[in-house]
Formats: structure tokens, C-alpha cells, sequence
């Protein structure tokens, strides 16, 4: 009981600081804005290779008799 109520004081005064915390001033004439496009295409291409992965090894264990879980 101890360590829950420990633990839950803890993330109270986590989540405490972040709200307390100034943001940052918007600066709208930012020379250099973030792309937000370049980080969210590799995590899409790379999903995507991996799910036809994932589809290429279940047909060949279909193929061979055999279930994921026996490998």
C-alpha cells in the first residue's frame, strides 16, 4: 500500500511540474520550421515492410504444415 501511495505521488508531482511549466514563446517568423512529413514516412515505410514480412512468413509456414508459434 505504501509503494502505491508512493508511486502515485510521485506521477502527481510529475505530471505537476508539466502543467506548471511555461511553454515556450511562439516566435511565428521561425526561420527554420521542423518537417514534420520526413520522420512520419520512414515509420510509414517502415510498418509496411514489416507487415509484408509478417504476411510473407505466415503464408510460408501455412505453405510448410506449421503455425508461427512452432518456430
Amino acid at each position: 500500500m505504501k509503494k502505491a501511495f508512493l508511486s502515485v505521488l510521485f506521477l502527481m508531482g510529475v505530471v505537476l511540474v508539466g502543467v506548471c511549466d511555461d511553454p515556450p514563446p511562439f516566435n511565428p517568423g521561425d526561420p527554420t520550421p521542423v518537417p514534420i512529413d520526413g520522420g512520419v514516412s520512414f515509420l510509414l515505410a517502415g510498418g509496411a515492410a514489416y507487415g509484408i514480412k509478417k504476411v510473407r512468413d505466415s503464408r510460408k509456414a501455412k505453405a510448410e504444415g506449421q503455425t508461427l508459434e512452432e518456430n
